[in-house]
């Protein structure tokens, strides 16, 4: 029996013009690209000027997957942005993309998840459309974390990088894992561990602007754990076993952690998207500007099944799976 199912029809992404390398920032840091490669794998990130804001860039990356999709501005019926860092504390981010592009109804929000932001707007939106309360949906992660890291810590503010990443969910009919569109999602958090990675103010003290703070042991203990248990829910779930996973397009933060979960799948480097050693850490952003990396240069094909999955502060963490 058929029913309703979220098909990923559109992708899009951007980056803002000013690419940083390693090199500079340890022109006026304590730090090198040997270290940071070494760490990190990360080899340069991009930096938002001031006329490149969330609303900006989440526009930019929703019109390419509307045009990716072949689809215009009548066919959203709402908006759902992963964002942590929000050009105001409202209106959401999502009502300025609406308005820049043209939309003149249906629904937008915010959604507060740090790096896990975008699967869980995604795990939102399916379920919207699952329940027959849209049929288009553009879900955007868009983040400017340069403004809140403090430049001073070569511990974080080497691993960081600005953009905004799209897709554009229309509803279809169909049934399987074989059939397109999303398959499952599964979203988490554990709260007790919020104090490892965190934002070290709230919103109006602004004699004291907050920066990003890390406990980056930590985090990388529980990324490497808590993303294989996401991992192997989103299988089980769907009664599919590692080998019938295509692709794996992960979280963009740290390239051992990539390793791990790529070897967790028995996934050749080759069939896993990485972008973290060009983009950095973009947050919310990072999974859906490296799917659309892989869709638009050829990689990722239709049909394939995709598996993505992210973690963050919060903590928070989730994986989706998808048939393209």
């Amino acid at each position: 029996m058929t029913s309703i199912r979220s098909i990923l029809t559109g992708v899009g992404g951007y980056l803002p013009r000013r690419c940083v390398s390693n090199d500079e920032l340890a022109a006026r840091l304590e730090t090198s690209d040997a270290w940071i490669r070494e760490r990190t794998g990360i080899g340069q990130r991009y930096l938002a000027d001031e006329s490149e804001t969330a609303a900006f860039m989440g526009t930019q990356a929703a019109q390419a997957a509307l045009a990716y999709a072949g689809a215009t501005a009548a066919d959203v019926d709402g908006i759902i942005v992963g964002t942590s860092t929000p050009d105001q504390v409202f209106p959401a981010t999502a009502l300025r993309i609406q308005a820049a592009l043209g939309v003149t109804g249906g629904f937008g929000f915010d959604m507060a998840a740090a790096c896990s932001g975008f699967i869980y707007a995604l795990s939102v939106a399916d379920a919207m459309i699952r329940a027959g309360q849209a049929r288009g949906i553009l879900v955007i992660g868009s983040e400017v974390y340069s403004r809140i890291l403090d430049w001073t810590d070569r511990g974080t503010c080497v691993l960081f990088g600005d953009g905004a990443g799209a897709v554009f969910l229309q509803a279809g009919e169909g049934s399987g894992t074989s059939a397109r569109g999303i398959l499952s999602t599964h979203i988490h958090a554990q709260g007790s561990l919020g104090d490892i990675l965190y934002v070290d103010a709230a919103v109006g003290q602004s004699n004291r602007p907050g920066t990003l703070k890390m406990n980056g042991k930590e985090v990388f203990r529980h990324a490497v754990t808590k993303l294989a248990d996401a991992v192997d829910e989103c299988l089980k779930h769907n009664g599919l076993l590692q080998k019938d996973v295509d692709w794996l397009v992960p979280h963009q933060a740290n390239k051992r952690i990539i390793d791990a979960m790529g070897k967790k799948l028995g996934l050749p480097p080759e069939r896993v998207v990485v972008t973290v050693d060009r983009h950095a850490n973009t947050s919310a952003a990072s999974v859906p500007l490296a799917l659309a990396e892989a869709c638009a240069d050829g990689r990722i094909k239709p049909g394939d099944l995709v598996l993505m999955e992210a973690l963050g502060g919060g903590l928070t963490w989730g994986s989706a799976l998808v048939r393209m």
